[in-house]
């Protein structure tokens, strides 16, 4: 069995083209591939992170794909998820982070199981935790 994952999260975000950008400059991912769609949507855009992957695009309603998503804005800032992503330093990543206007919402610290690591939200209000615990390593 391989030791990485190959689960990519898909993320919808109502600014799609301001989030990519937010994104590279708070979080670190790189642009890998952008589809642009009508009137400065973004049809699908994957991000990378050293070999994470995110998935995203326009929050709409125009597909069934698109109709099965809600953004936390929808629904009064709560998440039905988040994703976790493996950082080297988790300190540095928190304060670029921080600087670029995530809302921290479990501040950074070692936790019991091992690593360090915090929980913010994106400029759209999705929930990201960022660590050094890798479970591949344990």
């Amino acid at each position: 069995m391989s030791n990485q994952a190959k689960i990519i999260p898909s993320v919808r975000y109502k600014n799609c083209e301001k989030a990519i950008e937010w994104l590279c400059d708070a979080f670190g991912f790189e642009k890998y591939l952008i589809v642009p769609g009508d009137a400065g949507t973004i049809l699908h855009a994957q991000l990378v992170y050293n070999d994470c992957m995110i998935m995203l695009g326009s929050a709409h309603e125009g597909d069934e794909f698109g109709r099965l998503n809600s953004s936390p804005q929808e629904l009064e800032g709560q998440n039905t998820a988040s994703i976790y992503m493996v950082v080297v330093d988790a300190d540095a990543h928190y304060k670029k982070a921080l600087s670029k206007g995530a809302e921290i919402v479990l501040d950074i610290k070692d936790e019991d199981y091992g690593g360090r690591g915090y929980t913010c939200k994106d400029l759209e209000g999705h929930l990201w935790n960022f660590g050094t615990y890798n479970p591949w390593e344990e």
